[in-house]
């Protein structure tokens, strides 16, 4: 696939790359133009490009979104996996535009893909997202030219489109990764990787299902499928340290009833620790007796969500002996949903696989109670991991064969620096940003990179990411990008591009900032994901999301110290 990186060499019984989505347009008119020429060229039609869409086109700016998918939505499109949703609350998760949530109600407080999907129709209906874009459009190279001051970007369908301005609004998830396995392609059952599911339903009743993987998705899917499936095995590497959801439905009664209060709600989600409409406990850990932080835990754990992970105590990713608190609760609650001893030390284990919440914990409703049904199986592939694939099931290598019907691939990405990367995107020097990362990614304040003029991203390297609520950093970030362009406009620059000392300083920091935690003590996507050969670097700004807005706004303040400022 050239600059998309390599792929495993097989028969495409099963779409592996976003180029298996891209289209040939006859159009060649509006954001289908055969060699336009825009203000801004937005890459990805979710929360992040959506967000710069609307805040640019207001701004007077010539605003285009390509998106590799057939739709908007971003994840809500291309997650449509048995049980896929979200796992931030609404109205947490959502825009601030009043326009847009006051003629909107959720039917509940944990909405599933379709329910997102539906309110991103929503949103298009008020605003008019989709006149501005080009679906099944992959970008697969961009260079910015100095001479002429334009981003040329090149898309897979053989289009070059000329932009001021290139924002990468393409998120944390968007490569998706599939272990090089052997023989999948020998496989005479259906296979897909949970990020690139099929819309159609498939039907698992009476089948012999597997899903391989225990991350978000694998959680989702084995609730989705527990039910459903004649048979059900999840191969497990790493346990989840799952924590209870508390889905429960919503009346639009009561959300209309406090929707006077969004604009202080929404005004709220950015002046916490990670964007949320909660925040750590003041205390430490140890300030409580033994009975006052059982009690505190409780109640914590009652109000779920991500309240068990960012509104514990302040000090529980921080202090190693804090951390072994919280994870010997969540065990103790968790345990007493397993019925099978020996299925317990695997699911809940007490002795801790990695501290609690140096993973970023995924919501469950009934995970742990899959397990106690007679027709699901869990198999432990820590020592014993997946050899190859036959054409009736998977053989492990101490030579165990599973005869199955339906696989999940529910393997992951290549996480937030693999986004990024996949794009073709070259430096003015003529370096592949592919390759100038392989020892490590490069930012100056987690929205631009070196090398990059006029390019910004968002939820990506060295921002709050995935230590934050989605919209909640998108709006952070996308607010400094539009105002960032807007100074550009307004003092008659050319471009600006970041500074290699100002980029070297920021990872310097990032990497000061990771180690006051116990990030470093797990691989985890935190570190850079699970990716063989990858390297182990923090790619988070994990100072919480009012600190880092403090630090991005003063850098554009006093802009000269950290970029190269080009005037037309």
């Amino acid at each position: 696939m050239g600059s998309l990186g390599e792929t495993v060499s097989r028969p495409k019984k099963f779409n592996t790359e976003l180029t298996d989505y891209s289209k040939f347009h006859v159009d060649s008119i509006g954001p289908y133009a055969q060699n336009p020429e825009v203000d801004a060229l937005i890459v990805g039609a979710g929360f992040a490009g959506i967000f710069m869409l609307k805040t640019l086109r207001d701004r007077g700016l010539k605003t285009v979104i390509y998106e590799a998918g057939n739709d908007i939505g971003g994840t809500w499109r291309w997650n449509c996996y048995p049980g896929a949703g979200v796992d931030s609350e609404v109205p947490e998760y959502e825009f601030s535009w009043p326009e847009v949530y006051e003629t909107w109600n959720w039917p509940n407080n944990y909405p599933d893909y379709q329910d997102l999907r539906n309110y991103f129709d929503h949103v298009d209906k008020v605003i008019g997202v989709k006149k501005d874009c080009a679906f099944n459009t992959v970008v697969i190279g961009a260079q910015f030219d100095t001479v002429e001051g334009k981003w040329r970007v090149e898309t897979a369908d053989g289009r070059t489109t000329k932009a001021k301005y290139l924002v990468l609004g393409t998120g944390f998830a968007a490569k998706r990764y599939i272990p090089p396995w052997s023989g999948m392609d020998k496989f005479k059952g259906i296979i897909h990787h949970s990020s690139f599911w099929p819309e159609e339903k498939i039907n698992v009743k009476g089948k012999r299902c597997a899903i391989i993987g225990t991350g978000a998705s694998g959680v989702q899917i084995t609730q989705a499928w527990g039910p459903e499936a004649g048979d059900l095995k999840v191969f497990q590497r790493t346990p989840n340290l799952a924590v209870p959801m508390r889905k429960r439905d919503l009346t639009v009664e009561e959300q209309e009833r406090i929707k006077p209060y969004y604009p202080e709600l929404f005004r709220y989600r950015e002046a916490s620790f990670a964007g949320f409409l909660y925040d750590w406990c003041e205390r430490n850990t140890f300030d409580d007796t033994p009975e006052e932080r059982e009690a505190f835990y409780e109640k914590v754990w009652k109000e779920g969500g991500f309240r068990y992970w960012v509104a514990l105590y302040k000090d529980n990713l921080f202090n190693a002996e804090a951390n072994k608190e919280s994870y010997k609760f969540w065990a103790k609650k968790t345990r007493d949903r397993i019925g099978d001893p020996k299925l317990r030390d695997l699911l809940a284990p007490w002795e801790m696989p990695h501290y609690f919440g140096i993973k970023r914990p995924c919501l469950e409703s009934t995970y742990f109670e899959q397990f106690n049904r007679e027709s699901v199986h869990l198999v432990d592939i820590k020592n014993n991991a997946i050899k190859e694939f036959t054409e009736t099931g998977i053989t492990l290598e101490d030579g165990t064969h599973h005869e199955l019907d339906v696989i999940a691939v529910a393997t992951g990405f290549d996480v937030v620096t693999g986004v990024m990367t996949q794009l073709g995107l070259k430096s003015i020097d003529g370096t592949e940003l592919e390759k100038d990362w392989i020892p490590g990614a490069n930012t100056y304040l987690g929205t631009t990179v070196s090398g990059y003029p006029n390019m910004f991203h968002i939820y990506g390297p060295h921002g709050p990411t995935l230590l934050s609520n989605g919209p909640t950093s998108v709006a952070v970030q996308g607010r400094w990008i539009a105002d960032t362009i807007a100074k550009i406009e307004a003092n008659g620059v050319k471009y600006i591009n970041p500074k290699v000392e100002a980029a070297s300083k920021w990872k310097k920091h990032i990497v000061e900032l990771n180690d006051r935690s116990l990030f470093p003590t797990t691989r985890s996507t935190y570190m850079g994901g699970s990716i063989p050969g990858k390297v182990y670097e923090p790619v988070c700004y994990s100072g919480g999301i009012p600190a880092y807005a403090i630090e991005i706004r003063k850098a554009l303040d006093d802009w000269e110290n950290g970029f190269d400022v080009v005037k037309a």
